[in-house]
């Protein structure tokens, strides 16, 4: 995976909705290993798990960063926690 990807998920996780310092030591940690994709599906699974209402602009950057890393289950279900 390209430094792109990397820092792409690293932002999305600095404004994503996680306030559990545990897991975002642990998505901080895949992505220093170069594991973006699997870092990227923890994410999302944990804003889901959590039921984290996001935004619709902050939905769509994680749709694009799916597709960019060709993991589109990761965001499969997350349209449930819209708020606008």
């Amino acid at each position: 995976m390209s430094l792109s990807y990397r820092a792409q998920v690293f932002a999305l996780l600095d404004a994503s909705p996680l306030t559990s310092e545990t897991v975002t030591t642990d998505v901080r940690h895949l992505l220093l290993h170069g594991a973006e994709a699997l870092a990227f599906d923890t994410m999302c699974s944990w804003i889901y798990e959590d039921a984290l209402p996001i935004n619709r602009s902050y939905h769509a950057r994680l749709v694009d960063m799916a597709e960019q890393l060709g993991t589109p289950q990761s965001v499969r279900r997350l349209e449930e926690l819209l708020t606008d």
